[in-house]
């Protein structure tokens, strides 16, 4: 563990040393961006792309597929970056990333458009996942909470900075320049990668046996479910006959992959994942925190816009001040859990981020804009205490052999809760929307309804009662990932010596 570089000796090597891991965190900076970028930068340009193309019925899954296709690659990318080194993975995802970013930039029409956005989220998945890795074996346990503010700072910047980018080249210069952009800033990464990654010599093994089957099941399994969920509600009602037989199939490759995995001598997900009870925690506990982040994510602006009043931009404020406090409180967690430990400063976290949640239904109505600011101004923080010092507690568990797997199955566990969250936190509000309205409209067409100044108050009153259900379910989300970690998780992580 520590280092990728090999040891050198004598001043002049040491300040060798560190000027490659400087260049290499630089890579992993802008590998993340890319990631993060990708996930914002969309949605501003989608009138200007849906003008240009059409299909308007289907763009929802500009952003599913892109979604599906990170998630069910996310264990295979661990795995293999375990058996044959982040180096390799790494670059391969780059490629693919930057392929899907020059193919999308040339699709001619939707359909194209959205298989080439899966192509960029099938080099996405190893993006995010092997530069999590990366990020550990760079540094000690002692400075790795360094690296993952810089990363956590990335993503911050990257929420708040994208969908300005994105409307400003779709307005001025053309939407294809948001897959375009991408090139420059991959080939930078790659470049300093390539030039500097070296990865320390270990071990000779026999050729490692890379189990397709179980990628496979994995993949398949991951798609039919995620599908599902994402489309349930949407595209079809819940209980019709496609999401029945998605749901069908799911279980079924489900039971496939328990069975391919357990004959693999190498499997993709290996039962030592959820057997560890510390690693099972905090797959559990972060799979909730992807869960309740959908609350504000998604519904904030909603609220922000239909019962403030607010515009899109203002709207947008409320929002993001929540990613400028989170890697304020990641990188101050350190000093925390260094004291309590890891597992005490998440239950702090997650234990005042339940309470900021609950606290949320009461605030009155219409309210100020400050208001709500101030809830995610100390939500951010919470959530700053509760992640980094279980991602960081995780990985200081397990050996360079373990850590991508490990890394995989916990960000995979999030994004899991966050597609688990869109669709049974649509389906509250939709409900509630249902309820107060008499059975007309959903979130969709109640809001356009008010921003065509035709809805009536009680059609404010409706959606605030919405938003609010939906943020009590975010505050238990909450309090489940604290009664997992409480029960579940040990109260000092078993930590390796670097």
């Amino acid at each position: 563990m520590g280092s990728t570089t090999p040891a050198i000796r004598g001043g002049a090597g040491r300040r060798q040393d560190s000027g490659r891991r400087g260049a290499v965190v630089a890579a992993l900076m802008l590998s993340m961006a890319l990631a993060a970028l990708d996930s914002t930068v969309v949605s501003t340009a989608v009138p200007q792309i849906v003008g240009d193309l059409g299909g308007f019925s289907v763009f929802s899954w500009l952003f599913s597929g892109y979604l599906l296709a990170v998630t069910v690659t996310l264990p295979v990318y661990g795995k293999l970056s375990d058996t044959f080194g982040r180096k390799p993975v790494l670059v391969v995802g780059a490629v693919v990333f930057l392929l899907g970013s020059l193919l999308c930039a040339a699709a001619w029409n939707m359909g194209a458009l959205i298989a080439f956005r899966i192509v960029q989220g099938l080099g996405g998945g190893a993006l995010q996942g092997t530069v999590q890795t990366l990020a550990a074996d760079l540094y000690p346990l002692a400075e790795r909470p360094k690296i993952q503010s810089k990363l956590s700072t990335v993503w911050a910047v990257s929420a708040v900075a994208g969908p300005g980018l994105g409307g400003v080249l779709a307005t001025y210069a053309d939407w294809r320049w948001i897959f375009l952009v991408n090139l420059p800033i991959g080939a930078a990464a790659l470049w300093l990668i390539v030039r500097h990654l070296h990865e320390p010599a270990r071990e000779k093994t026999p050729r490692a046996r890379v189990d397709w089957a179980g990628a496979l099941a994995v993949f398949a399994c991951g798609g039919v479910l995620l599908t599902a969920l994402v489309q349930g509600g949407v595209a079809w009602p819940w209980l019709s006959a496609p999401s029945l037989a998605l749901f069908g199939a799911g279980l079924a490759l489900a039971a496939a992959v328990v069975a391919v995995e357990r004959r693999a001598a190498e499997p993709i997900i290996p039962g030592w994942v959820w057997r560890r009870r510390t690693i099972a925690a905090v797959n559990l506990a972060l799979g909730a925190l992807g869960l309740l982040m959908v609350a504000p994510s998604v519904f904030l602006p909603t609220y922000a816009q239909s019962v403030l009043g607010l515009a899109p931009v203002a709207a947008g404020f409320v929002l993001s001040v929540w990613t400028l406090s989170w890697p304020v409180s990641a990188a101050f967690s350190q000093h925390l859990y260094r004291r309590i430990g890891f597992r005490d400063t998440a239950l702090l976290g997650i234990g005042l981020a339940s309470l900021i949640l609950f606290a949320f239904p009461f605030l009155p109505y219409p309210g100020s804009w400050w208001q709500p600011t101030l809830l995610m101004l100390l939500l951010g923080g919470a959530l700053g205490l509760f992640q980094l010092p279980l991602i960081v507690g995780v990985q200081s568990t397990v050996g360079w052999s373990e850590r991508g797997t490990t890394t995989a199955s916990v960000l995979f566990c999030r994004q899991t809760g966050q597609t688990l969250g869109a669709s049974v936190f649509g389906a509250v509000a939709n409900g509630v929307l249902a309820a107060r309205l008499g059975g007309a409209g959903d979130l969709d067409s109640v809001t356009r309804a008010l921003d065509a100044g035709t809805a009536p108050e009680a059609t404010r009153r409706a959606i605030a009662s919405a938003v609010h259900a939906v943020y009590l379910g975010a505050a238990g989300a909450a309090a489940v990932a604290f009664v997992v970690l409480l029960v579940v998780a040990p109260r000092r992580f078993p930590v390796l010596q670097d």
